[in-house]
């Protein structure tokens, strides 16, 4: 313990040391606003201010992207606050004492060569500069990028989303992906703010250099009792002085801007990527050094610069080719190894072959355009969407779906895939529309008759030109997109239980554990193991129980795993804890539920038959009364679609999970519940009994 805090103890004393910094230089621009301070420590300022400026400039050019100066927004407000009080102090000296100190004095005589006219030329010309080039530009390309950036967003984290579904990236990928894009809109929409307090620092300079000119020769008129000229010369030096001293490192800042919103490489360093791109074309160096030379030789220049200068250019490109060259030699050679040692390996590398995907969708080449966002395609989304509904009903996480063309299949075909297995296909008509009777059109339509794959039911592909009328006459009309998305849906809703991996169920425990640690310490592995979760959680998914409410399954399980380890025992006491979610899955709306009920002399049979083993409990019927169970089972659920409600069988607790297996090869969408899965203020009304 006392070595992790030595370890610690330093990165917490270098980030109280930068807060210090930070705090202090801040709080300094504030006291020199307020407060008169010497000629001598405004000279260490001013070396201050120029420093810094000088960090930001070469900071900016050689990072590798904008992001790697997140902060850049609130460093242009501190910076430009800071030069802003340095004005405020140097005026408040020249005005006062007439000598702002060293740094402001060296730079109005020796930028200016001791010439007053030449000095104001010079200031006006930096001026013009900064705020009609740099400043200027920066701001309009620090909008543009803000705006693009923003409207980019969508897209980007589309692409993200899709590269997630095809199994490009993982989970943590796409995070830090989509925190990237969200951290660059952030970032390019503040800048494109911040680029104007450099704009309005450039407008401040110039008018406190035009009232410090005013002001001094007032001053020195009127104060000092200077004669105008004197005070013109005197003033106006300093004045220059003044505002280059602010000026330089403001142009600095203005540039540092300009570099950082314009910066497009993201992979190398700023001044090597900036000379291979200006220099790494020999023949534009040929070219260049040909021009030089002719220019010397033919004209009045002088042939003793242009000449040596173009000879030069001409050995750089010389020099570039013979790179390039050597470079593609080398690649050449290494892309051959390469080769050659993945020919050496590939009849040993058979690994990538026994991986089996858990869902895919494969499609015939028709069906590209649906899932190719270039053209228009959203299936893809769809599929998100498929992960994102499937885990808010159920509670679990879909694996990854892979989407692939197959060229072996016909073009309008698609067939899906559970753990390599084809479980289910389709067939759609490109550009047309499935139209289903929901038992209610007004007026039926002509079409080409077809299958609905979801749900089996009798359709119709319609024309685009029909799909209006189709639905004024109370069809319900599907596009291709949806179609395939419903069918891959409920196939996966069918196959979900399978799809629970005891990795899938070890991802819910740790996550379970996060918040509730105290009752996945108590349950596993003390008292079930992962397996035997596993098996609860299936049987809860194969009939359609959602098992999102983790923390209540695992408080049932600790609560009765004490006294049976049996699966199929827990999972019932578990359902019987869901009882509010199963009432709301199946009665919710209803003021009065309609359901079939069991016999109980057909209760009575059935808990009489069963026996138990080693490997669990198994019912000894005959066959023939098995059919007739079934038979009447099949009568209870043709007139309860008659009615137009889901088949919903009502049994006592003991008796739920032995008459489900009974009929589940049969009614795989029979509703069996026990009467301690209802809630008691649901209404129930019985319209029918199966007997047998």
């Amino acid at each position: 313990m006392a070595g992790a805090e030595a370890k610690k103890a330093p990165g917490k004393r270098l980030l109280a040391g930068g807060d210090i910094v930070v705090a202090v230089y801040v709080l300094a621009a504030f006291v020199m606003m307020i407060v008169p301070i010497p000629s001598w420590m405004l000279d260490i300022l001013l070396a201050v201010n120029m420093a810094v400026a000088f960090s930001v400039l070469f900071s900016a050019m050689f990072s590798k992207e904008a992001l790697d100066m997140s902060f850049f927004p609130t460093l242009l407000l501190f910076t430009t606050l800071f030069r802003i009080s340095l004005n405020i102090s140097s005026t408040r000296l020249i005005l006062t004492t007439g000598s702002p100190g060293n740094v402001v004095e060296t730079f109005g005589q020796f930028v200016g060569g001791g010439d007053l006219i030449m000095g104001i030329i010079v200031f006006a010309i930096l001026l013009i500069v900064q705020f009609m080039v740099i400043n200027k530009g920066s701001e309009r390309v620090a909008e543009v990028t803000a705006r693009f950036t923003l409207d980019a967003m969508p897209g980007k984290q589309m692409a993200i989303d899709a590269d997630l579904n095809t199994g490009a990236i993982d989970d943590q990928e796409a995070k830090r992906r989509r925190d990237k894009i969200q951290e660059e809109a952030s970032f390019f929409g503040a800048m494109d703010g911040a680029v104007k307090y450099v704009k309005g620092d450039a407008t401040a300079g110039l008018l406190i250099s035009a009232v410090n000119i005013v002001g001094g020769i007032a001053m020195g008129m009127l104060r000092m009792n200077m004669p105008f000229q004197e005070a013109l010369n005197t003033y106006v030096v300093l004045t220059i002085g003044d505002g280059l001293v602010s000026a330089i490192p403001s142009l600095l800042i203005s540039l540092s801007t300009g570099v950082l919103v314009t910066k497009g490489s993201k992979d190398a360093d700023f001044g090597n990527v900036l000379l291979k791109q200006l220099f790494g074309l020999p023949k534009a160096m040929y070219i260049v050094g040909a021009v030089l030379i002719l220019l010397g030789v033919i004209t009045p220049l002088q042939i003793f610069i242009f000449v040596p200068l173009g000879i030069v250019f001409i050995i750089i490109g010389k020099r570039m080719d013979n790179m390039m060259k050597k470079a593609k030699v080398e690649e050449s050679v290494e892309q051959g190894e390469v080769a050659e040692a993945e020919e050496i390996r590939k009849p040993e590398n058979v690994t990538s072959l026994l991986q089996v995907d858990p869902i895919e969708l494969e499609f015939g080449y028709g069906i590209i355009p649906l899932a190719d966002a270039s053209q228009g395609g959203d299936l893809l989304d769809r599929v998100v969407m498929i992960r994102r509904q499937v885990a808010l009903e159920l509670g679990t996480v879909v694996p990854i779906i892979r989407l692939r063309d197959n060229i072996q299949l016909n073009p309008n075909q698609y067939i899906i895939k559970i753990k390599g297995i084809q479980c289910s296909e389709g067939e759609i008509l490109f550009d047309h529309y499935l139209a289903m009777n929901p038992g209610s059109v007004e007026e039926e339509i002509t079409g080409i008759p077809t299958i609905e794959p979801s749900f089996h039911l009798p359709a119709l592909w319609i024309t685009e030109g029909q799909r209006e009328r189709a639905e004024s006459y109370g069809y319900t009309v599907v596009d291709p997109p949806s179609i395939i998305a419903t069918h891959l849906t409920e196939v996966i809703k069918s196959h979900i239980a399978e799809l629970l991996t005891r990795q899938d169920v070890q991802s819910l425990v740790d996550n379970l554990k996060e918040s509730n640690p105290a009752i996945v310490e108590e349950l596993t592995p003390k008292l079930l193991g992962l397996g035997e979760i596993q098996k609860v959680l299936q049987n809860l998914l194969m009939e359609g129980i959602s098992i999102r409410d983790l923390l209540t399954i695992f408080e049932s399980l600790a609560d009765r795993a004490t006294t049976t380890r049996d699966t199929d025992l827990l999972t019932e006491y578990v359902r019987q804890s869901l009882k509010r979610a199963i009432s709301n899955k199946y009665f919710a709306g209803e003021d009065m539920a309609q359901v079939v009920t069991l016999d109980p002399k057909l209760e009575q049979e059935i808990m009489g038959s069963v026996k138990q083993s080693e490997q669990g409990a198994y019912i000894t019927l005959a066959p023939d009364r098995v059919r007739a169970i079934i038979d009447s089972t099949g009568k209870a659920v043709e007139k309860m679609e008659n009615l137009g409600r889901n088949a919903i069988v009502l049994t006592s607790p003991v008796v739920r999970m032995y008459y489900k297996r009974l009929t589940e090869d049969y009614y795989k969408d029979l509703a069996v519940l026990s009467y301690n899965e209802v809630e008691s203020d649901v209404q129930l009304k019985s319209i029918g009994m199966v007997s047998a």
